[in-house]
């Protein structure tokens, strides 16, 4: 089921805190929405589920509006919220009756559901238990399960892994990567790693507006426009070979790194075809090649590149 937003804009007061958003996640996509707070992720959220009504624009979720069918997405959408609002008087087990309930499940497959999301968010041993005396980890488990209950053929997960030790963000990372598999899903998180990991594909906002869509691959290109060379020179002229460098058809910029130990960093027009003029070069001067590294951009500097204003 996929979803498209179109054109979504809502305000508060003066403020755009979504500004025009358009953009759209195929069935088995998982989407990587970042940006920084206040940049208009949950509220672009909170409008696919439902949750509030935008200003202007619109939103489908398989062929429902969020206008004109917005019962008919809650049944298909399955959300768990920033700041996971959860009844902690409430037994984890009658909690996810109650949910199963609200959701309209029909009666005789509640059981079934309701072991079925206990196995999968792995929160067996913590089910017979009052959501207050759990941990932050399992409180985001019970979160995730409700979530899943319905068996919701969308899911939109606003920073899922809150609170998870390592070993839980892996299993809710491989979690996530098997649900993506069948189903349409939205993840925020600021732990830039996990997105990187579970994602197939980045969207970054900032105040209000899109600066990146890609794969974490087609960002690090996008945000820094070419690739970059580490490469380490010997048996020449330290200015001698940085002229050099620079006259080359392929190279964009050279600059010093590290002038005593003759280490140049160039960036490229075409990685591969730069690589391959440096070493024709050094072999023409008979100067030796002792590194040449590609620099891989982090999702880290990209994001800081695109954000900071």
């Amino acid at each position: 089921m996929d979803i498209v937003v179109k054109n979504l804009t809502k305000k508060y007061g003066v403020q755009r805190a979504v500004d025009d958003v358009s953009f759209t996640v195929k069935t088995g996509e998982i989407l990587g929405f970042l940006g920084p707070n206040g940049a208009g992720k949950t509220t672009t959220m909170k409008a696919i589920t439902t949750f509030l009504a935008p200003d202007q624009g619109e939103v489908y979720v398989g062929n429902h509006s969020i206008h004109k069918n917005p019962e008919e997405i809650k049944k298909n959408i399955g959300y768990l919220p920033e700041n996971n609002p959860l009844y902690e008087d409430m037994p984890v087990l009658d909690y996810l009756h109650f949910v199963a309930n609200i959701q309209g499940i029909d009666k005789a497959q509640i059981e079934d559901k309701i072991r079925e999301v206990v196995f999968t968010c792995g929160i067996a041993a913590e089910k017979h238990k009052k959501i207050s005396e759990l941990s932050k980890g399992y409180k985001q488990r019970v979160g995730l399960a409700q979530a899943l209950i319905h068996d919701p053929e969308a899911l939109i997960l606003d920073e899922p892994t809150t609170g998870l030790d390592p070993n839980q963000i892996i299993e809710i990372r491989e979690l996530i990567k098997k649900i993506g598999k069948e189903k349409t899903v939205i993840l925020s998180s600021h732990i830039l790693a996990e997105v990187e990991a579970t994602c197939d594909r980045i969207m970054i906002i900032n105040n209000g507006k899109i600066v990146a869509d890609g794969t974490a691959e087609d960002l690090r290109k996008q945000a820094h426009g070419n690739s970059i060379i580490k490469v380490r020179i010997e048996d020449g002229d330290l200015n001698t070979i940085y002229e050099s460098l620079n006259q080359l058809e392929a190279a964009e910029i050279v600059d010093f790194l590290d002038k005593e130990n003759m280490l140049y960093e160039v960036q490229c027009k075409d990685g591969l075809r730069t690589a391959r003029e440096i070493f024709d070069l050094c072999v023409k001067n008979k100067w030796a090649i002792t590194e040449l590294t590609p620099v891989e951009t982090k999702l880290e500097d990209v994001f800081r590149e695109l954000t900071n204003n």
